[in-house]
């Protein structure tokens, strides 16, 4: 019997320092400092040049002769319509095929109906909407939109990637004026 009370604090001791070995080590401080306007600002510079480049490198490589607009949407007309130009408040139907810069077919019409949609209203892409103003009915365009004209740095929580860029292929059925 004295030699199990001896062991007793043997085991204790040996518990003891089991158990305040397991204790957590005490978190580190966030020694990051948070970013300024101007960090951000930078970042975002490059990322659109990144993307500018990627884009023009893309357009090269397939031999297209695109035009650039001002905010950086390139378009290429690719057969001229005769009817109405598209307008803010007019309704564009259009058939269309949208893809990623690798090719993958994201969306089109063939499969998920035509694209209805009153310009200048929102609810497609702004680089879509800026496009739409300077075609006319029957034009067949090819668009290639940056991500910041297309979906944006969340992509469209579906088949489009964040900070995707974006290829459409499209005509334009109709250009119904606003009434």
């Amino acid at each position: 019997m004295k030699s199990g009370i001896k062991t007793c604090p043997l085991v204790l001791t040996i518990f003891l320092l089991i158990v305040a070995g397991c204790k957590n080590p005490a978190p580190e401080e966030n020694t990051r400092k948070p970013f300024t306007e101007d960090d951000l600002v930078r970042v975002n510079r490059y990322l659109v040049e990144k993307d500018h480049k990627a884009i023009r490198r893309f357009i090269e490589r397939q031999g297209w002769k695109m035009q650039q607009t001002a905010t950086g949407l390139w378009y290429e007309i690719i057969e001229h319509g005769h009817g109405p130009a598209g307008c803010k408040g007019c309704m564009a139907v259009l058939s269309y095929k949208v893809s990623l810069l690798d090719g993958t077919l994201c969306y089109s019409s063939g499969k998920d109906g035509l694209k209805e949609f009153l310009i200048g209203q929102g609810g497609v892409e702004s680089g879509l909407e800026e496009a739409i103003l300077l075609l006319h009915q029957g034009d067949s365009a090819r668009l290639v939109l940056p991500p910041y004209l297309a979906h944006g740095l969340t992509g469209d929580q579906k088949k489009i990637p964040g900070r995707a860029s974006l290829v459409y292929e499209l005509r334009v059925l109709r250009i119904i004026p606003a009434q």
